[in-house]
């Protein structure tokens, strides 16, 4: 048995938790950020805000307290990435020699253009801790998850024997983990296909069919291999669960909150009325697709899908004109 502390309560953090739970064998709580949060999930008995009609079983604890986080021998963070390196800074008091931590957030921070794991590691060097930590990615919607669907990701830590550990406390009858030592591929497969998911949305939004939906996620996963291989990462990992495998459920999946956002702007809404409408959650490629060119131009990648995606999201550009322009390019070879 584990002691097991989810960070973050959003849908994703509450249908992990609900699938350790189901699993059995360890000892879970569930962090929210603020203790009246924590109370109003405890009162309702489920996540009304973020996962609502999933009851929260007695033994799953829910606590706003940050001591909690010490007791945890696996912490398993799904803060959103903006939020991310306030978080652990604000909880790396009670983090220690020992633990392993577990990120299974899909983005890029937008200034410092870090990984998640980058995030952490950089918020606990002062400390002098250094614990492993690894990624937790692929094709999961927290709702399925949380139901009980059969679902497959990847975990991913540069010491495999942690790897494996990580893939036998969480493995069950319904959530099955491959294991891989490829950090840098999971996590930028993970957070990329974000922002692919927002262009097949507006894709979508604006009327196209399944021709150009097929093409562009067929592109987009060459233009998320290019920059991936270029910071360090594994061809391989991206024709995995958490390259083509999350792709493909992102830009095809009706819960995609990324591809909602593209279809909604596609439709010829303005992204401030979108993201109000969201009610709290996260999108995170709307974020990561700023932060993705950044790092493209760092390693002169080019990108052209994400490139107007930032022109649409953050330029206001018209998103028929985007696709036109995309589809206007300079003709060239297929690899």
């Amino acid at each position: 048995m584990s002691r097991i502390v989810i960070l973050g309560s959003g849908a994703w953090g509450t249908a992990i938790a609900l699938s350790l739970h189901r699993r059995g064998g360890h000892e879970l709580t569930l962090w929210a950020h603020s203790h009246e949060l924590a109370r109003q999930i405890v009162d309702a008995g489920e996540n009304t805000l973020f996962l609502p009609g999933y009851h929260l079983p007695t033994g799953l604890v829910v606590t706003g307290e940050e001591a909690a986080v010490g007791e945890a021998e696996i912490v398993v963070s799904v803060i959103p990435s903006e939020f991310l390196r306030a978080t652990i800074t604000r909880l790396r008091p009670h983090l220690h020699a020992g633990q392993i931590i577990v990120s299974a957030t899909k983005g890029v921070e937008d200034h410092s253009l870090l990984r998640m794991t980058e995030v952490i590691t950089a918020c606990l060097k002062d400390t002098g801790l250094k614990l492993p930590i690894g990624a937790f990615s692929g094709p999961s919607f927290a709702q399925e998850v949380a139901q009980g669907q059969p679902t497959a990701i990847t975990v991913a830590f540069e010491d495999a024997a942690i790897a494996a550990r990580i893939q036998a406390e969480l493995s069950s009858e319904t959530l099955r983990l491959y294991t891989s030592t490829d950090v840098i591929g999971v996590e930028m497969g993970g957070a990329l296909k974000n922002v692919i998911a927002i262009a097949a949305g507006v894709a979508d939004g604006v009327g196209l069919k399944h021709n150009s939906i097929a093409a562009l996620i067929t592109r987009g996963i060459a233009e998320i291999t290019r920059l991936a291989v270029a910071c360090g990462g594994r061809r391989e990992t991206l024709a995995g669960l958490s390259g083509v495998g999350d792709l493909v459920l992102t830009c095809t999946g009706s819960l995609s909150r990324n591809r909602t956002v593209g279809q909604e702007l596609g439709r010829g809404r303005m992204l401030g009325e979108i993201l109000a409408g969201l009610d709290g959650k996260v999108a995170e490629g709307v974020m990561t697709t700023r932060a993705a060119l950044g790092l493209a131009r760092r390693q002169g990648i080019e990108m052209p899908i994400t490139e107007q995606m930032e022109l649409i999201l953050n330029e206001g550009k018209n998103p028929r004109e985007a696709i036109r322009d995309l589809m206007l390019r300079p003709g060239k070879e297929e690899l």
